[in-house]
């Protein structure tokens, strides 16, 4: 198999009635994506689009979004989702990175891009694209051209500071990728999957290619639902979601609203979560409210094509205990390297590198990024072993269990003590009345101010005698700003950049 369209294919071919993908507007049998796709990449070809011309696409999340991948996937030519919510500003950097061929938007799109003065014959619009004539033997003929190490797609990163970086991830990865997520959860033709992220968020890549290889239902959840939790939830119930892969913070909006208590889920038996730290507090109520459904912890950067490490939860936690992220997953490999690259003991903390089939090729168009951050496996001296330094902290238990610690970048020292700020924000989700936090270094006035989501009137005096039945005295935070929500960004994480503007 040399590209994900062989997926899309296969399935087409075994299951053409089958609902493929369903949106608030419309939805879409395995069919007649296969059918819009191929006369999308019909005009696109027409149009010169081919092997290594990136086509970027700009659309709302929706059915079309994903026709578009393919269509590009069937020129050989790797597509790049853009952020449709993004400033201006920050779409223009990632186009001057990209160079894109083309983009695919909409009239809607294209009035957002006015104020970027993008060429007129740059933006190619959907509808158009897809009322073009299949030829068949031409994109049979791109197909074929494809192999699997060639750039399936260019997602950019989400740091909200400098210029954004694309990852550039092979077919190969893909392919490796969603055939392991189908294994491990158990994906069928049954399976309803509730998909949450961004198409410009590598979570989406479980939803879309697992659910295509075994011909499953991706349901693209409308985004205004994620603002009211209750409403979400009553909407997984009535579509009958299976299988869910979320941000945790969209799980703790989720568990703090208290609609788990209240609400049967009898459909849902896979809750997949992954992307930043996931509390044990609100993790608890979910699993007291689908006690037999199976929960699993995934760690990945973008670079290792989303996920390199699994914990199925099987066992109670403790608010306060950290939760692993788990065991390398098959072909993948992961090493926790001293700063002078020599191996960590267990449960001694370094960073985290990953070694295995799914890493990316590199950053688009960037070479000096690449070089930093994708070396050779210093511990390998027969050959050249591609290793990715994910710049995050974890160590190894006895078992082999990885248990994560945080950024490199989040770690500070403070006045002769190195704290990790992660500590703080597990600490602070135990205090009562605390539905999240967010510690941030205040370095021009040397000290931790700690961002609290509560609707209780909390002073910093009180929390501090709480936090210190978890933390020393030199880790309490010497500010404290209370708030009904903490900010997040386009992938609803906390947005750490925006609170550490507040200071």
């Amino acid at each position: 198999m040399n590209s994900i369209v062989c997926l899309l294919e296969e399935t087409a071919s075994k299951l053409p009635q089958a609902i493929a993908l369903e949106d608030s507007e419309e939805e879409m049998t395995y069919s007649t994506l296969r059918t819009t796709a191929r006369s999308v990449a019909t005009a696109l070809l027409g149009r010169g689009v081919g092997k290594g011309k990136p086509v970027a696409v700009f659309l709302p999340k929706s059915c079309r979004s994903v026709v578009s991948f393919y269509a590009a996937l069937y020129c050989g030519a790797p597509y790049a989702p853009l952020d449709y919510t993004a400033p201006a500003a920050r779409t223009e950097k990632t186009l001057e990175n990209l160079r894109p061929c083309c983009i695919i938007t909409c009239e809607e799109g294209r009035k957002k891009l006015e104020s970027l003065s993008l060429p007129d014959s740059l933006l190619l619009d959907y509808a158009q694209l897809a009322l073009e004539p299949e030829n068949s033997q031409q994109v049979d003929l791109a197909v074929d051209r494809c192999v699997d190490t060639d750039p399936a797609y260019i997602m950019y990163t989400s740091g909200s500071t400098g210029t954004p970086k694309g990852v550039v991830i092979p077919h190969r990865g893909v392919l490796d990728y969603a055939a392991w997520i189908a294994d491990t959860f158990s994906i069928t033709q049954e399976t309803v999957i509730g998909l949450q992220s961004g198409f410009h968020f590598d979570n989406s890549v479980f939803d879309l290619y697992a659910g295509v290889l075994r011909g499953a239902k991706v349901l693209i959840i409308p985004e205004i639902l994620f603002m009211y939790p209750v409403k979400l939830m009553e909407f997984v119930a009535e579509k009958k979601v299976s299988c869910i892969f979320w941000v945790p913070t969209v799980m703790c909006s989720v568990a703090n609203c208290g609609v788990l208590d209240e609400l049967a889920l009898p459909e849902l038996k896979t809750i997949v979560f992954a992307g930043e730290v996931m509390p044990n507090k609100q993790l608890n109520v979910w699993r007291r409210a689908l006690p037999n459904a199976l929960f699993a912890n995934l760690y990945g950067p973008t670079e290792i094509t989303v996920d390199c490490t699994i914990y199925l939860v099987d066992r109670a936690f403790a608010d306060s205990d950290p939760l692993p992220i788990g065991y390398a997953r098959p072909n993948m490999r992961v090493l926790i390297l001293r700063e002078d690259d020599t191996e960590a003991a267990v449960g001694e903390t370094g960073e985290l590198c990953v070694i295995g089939s799914q890493l990316a090729l590199g950053y688009w168009n960037n070479p000096a990024e690449t070089a930093r951050a994708f070396v050779a496996n210093p511990l390998n001296r027969a050959y050249r072993e591609e290793m990715y330094r994910t710049g995050d902290l974890a160590y190894k238990e006895a078992d082999g269990l990885i248990q994560y610690v945080g950024r490199k970048d989040s770690q500070i020292k403070l006045r002769g003590n190195r704290i990790e700020m992660g500590d703080i924000e597990t600490a602070a989700r135990c205090v009562a009345g605390v539905s999240n936090a967010c510690a941030v270094f205040d370095a021009a006035n040397e000290k931790i101010v700690l961002f609290v989501e509560t609707q209780e009137k909390l002073t910093l005096r009180h929390l501090n005698v709480e936090l210190g039945k978890y933390l020393p005295k030199y880790m309490l935070p010497g500010g404290l700003v209370t708030m009904e929500h903490l900010p997040l960004n386009a992938n609803r994480k906390i947005d750490r950049v925006a609170l550490k503007a507040m200071l």
